[in-house]
């Protein structure tokens, strides 16, 4: 089919064309109704349907793709590089949901991620999927006020965070802000769930609230845990809207049609292929972290990679050298970082094999002509496109 026919296709008949798409994700039980829109401006999508976005990102892929790589981590705060394989993946994710499940923790309870750059924060996000719990992570930038006022909000029972992380060296001691966070937030917050990075030793560890995860999860270490087949209305996840023009908005996001619509737009839009690599440097505090560094690439069955650093140490050159590394075909950035790269070195972008990369995704301003004109001439053949996206939509 043409351009000019799929998109009248889209536009003109729109309960078919979605009720194909759908067709890109597995369901536990068939939809009824592609969308009930009886109350605008709010609608249903795939309304009867049952799924889960743990089965589409992982499960589902095990009996084709089990040894291949699902995440590839690398941090250059600590220097580790780890590489999780689909059945690796499934592995850790089924222990962090048995550990939640052992905290007490039920369908549609609600849980406070604060987590750096790590394979930790995708794995805690596909636990609480499986669970049918719904998470809210939180930038790890953020202060313990902006902290706090989510906790509220999500009136969450556990946080799960890390000891610190590091940011251009300096340390930032994420459970101590996290304790601060937890101390002025008006609820109740009856677990705080540990990743011990060996950081900071001197990381507060208050009993019975505070439960090492390495230490906790040890019990749970053989149980299974299958995935809750939720409602395609229920909620996924929350997550705030950029505040840069008012007031953060917190947006709850569906589980059905948000994984048909990741699904849809990894084909349609990101030419998202199995087996391939897709490399976003957006953080899982963000939409974007959220759709294309996590479930966007995992439910296509790609290799996701993660990245913990700044995009200039050691140098300019550390994302294209990650993507080459990686044999990426399609990244995901920012006009402003890359403004940031060609201002260090223009010409680091040259010294490494970028071949196999088709496209490079720009969102969350619009490009200007300048650095247009310099990433095009200096990836050739790589098609570079300027794309628009809201958390809320």
């Amino acid at each position: 089919m043409n351009t000019p026919d799929f998109s009248t296709w889209s536009l003109e008949q729109t309960e078919s064309f979605w009720a194909e798409q759908a067709r890109l994700i597995d369901w536990h039980e068939p939809f009824t109704q592609v969308c009930d829109y009886s109350r605008p401006p709010f609608a249903r999508w795939f309304v009867g349907g049952r799924t889960n976005l743990c089965h589409n990102a992982v499960d589902r892929h095990l009996p084709a793709r089990a040894s291949q790589p699902a995440i590839r981590f690398t941090s250059t705060e600590t220097g580790e590089s780890r590489v999780l394989t689909y059945a690796q993946l499934h592995g850790e994710v089924v222990l962090m949901a048995a550990t939640l499940r052992g905290l007490g923790l039920r369908r549609g309870d609600r849980v406070v991620l604060y987590l750096p750059m790590v394979p930790e924060a995708a794995i805690a996000m596909l636990a609480c999927a499986r669970l049918g719990l719904v998470h809210s992570a939180v930038f790890a930038g953020f202060a313990p006020p902006s902290l706090a006022a989510r906790i509220d909000d999500a009136e969450a029972r556990v946080v799960i965070t890390c000891d610190a992380s590091l940011r251009g060296g300096r340390l930032i001691p994420l459970k101590k802000l996290v304790d601060e966070a937890v101390a002025r937030a008006q609820g109740r917050v009856e677990q705080v769930l540990v990743i011990n990075r060996g950081l900071d030793p001197a990381a507060p560890m208050n009993a019975p609230r505070d439960l090492d995860y390495a230490g906790v999860s040890a019990r749970h270490r053989h149980e299974t845990v299958p995935c809750a087949w939720l409602e395609s209305s229920e909620v996924s996840y929350l997550l705030y809207t950029s505040g840069t023009t008012a007031k953060p908005k917190g947006i709850q996001r569906d589980t059905g049609g948000y994984a048909v619509a990741l699904a849809a737009s990894m084909r349609l839009i990101y030419d998202g292929r199995p087996g391939e690599t897709y490399f976003s440097t957006a953080d899982v505090g963000w939409v974007v972290g959220h759709s294309y560094t996590v479930y966007g690439p995992l439910i296509t069955g790609m290799t996701t990679v993660m990245y913990e650093g700044l995009p200039t140490k050691p140098d300019g050159g550390i994302w294209w050298r990650i993507a080459a590394e990686s044999r990426a075909t399609v990244m995901f950035s920012s006009p402003t970082a890359i403004r940031v790269l060609k201002k260090q070195d223009p010409a680091l972008i040259k010294r490494h094999d970028l071949s196999r990369l088709r496209h490079l995704f720009l969102a969350g301003e619009p490009l200007d002509e300048p650095t247009s004109r310099w990433i095009r001439d200096a990836l050739g053949h790589v098609n570079i496109i300027d794309n628009y996206w809201q958390t809320e939509t």
